[in-house]
């Protein structure tokens, strides 16, 4: 089979990569907003230039949408490119591209997770001290813990471009095992 024939699986692929790093985004900074609303009134909502008419709650679903989606597209372009090379049917592409994505998905949010939890303790310790530098008028508790959160979730997105090469290199040993089996002779 011509390699052109998966072109657009890898098109949709990328897009649904790109999709479910926006909705992961929005629904991030739903959970990062209740613990650190500061860190966007008073430091993103500015940054990406969001209408202050815009309900607050809604406002950091659009940051978190924006500033997420191209992720997802970075993040798999690799394992992508790769599976559209080296798996041989359309059908394995797709679910490995699918697999690939959830599991970026999973560690991002396990990464968001543990952001939030040392965000927590560091605050909750007394840390920072007077020397560290953050923007004007955020209340620094609510900017650590959120910032903390979100810095963690790039970090589990660039592990995930990583461990996305798993379900490509599985799909491509099924494949293989299933061609030896099909070519093999019978006795």
């Amino acid at each position: 089979m011509s390699r052109f024939g998966k072109f657009p699986i890898f098109a949709l692929l990328l897009a649904l990569a790109a999709l479910a790093a926006a909705l992961f985004g929005a629904l991030h900074t739903q959970i990062s907003y209740s613990v650190g609303p500061s860190y966007f009134e008073d430091y993103k909502f500015a940054q990406f230039g969001t209408d202050p008419e815009m309900a607050p709650r809604l406002a950091a679903a659009v940051v978190g949408a924006q500033a997420s989606w191209w992720m997802g597209a970075l993040v798999g372009l690799p394992a992508l490119l790769y599976g559209l090379v080296a798996v041989p049917r359309n059908a394995s592409f797709f679910a490995a591209g699918i697999g690939a994505i959830g599991l970026v998905v999973i560690l991002a949010t396990f990464a968001a997770v543990a952001g939030l939890l040392g965000g927590i303790i560091v605050t909750a310790t007394g840390w920072p001290d007077a020397s560290l530098t953050l923007p004007d008028g955020v209340d620094p508790t609510e900017f650590l813990r959120a910032g903390f959160m979100h810095d963690a979730s790039y970090i589990g997105g660039g592990l995930g471009a990583i461990l996305a090469f798993w379900p490509m290199r599985r799909a491509r040993q099924i494949d293989a095992a299933r061609h030896a089996q099909q070519t093999q002779a019978p006795e």
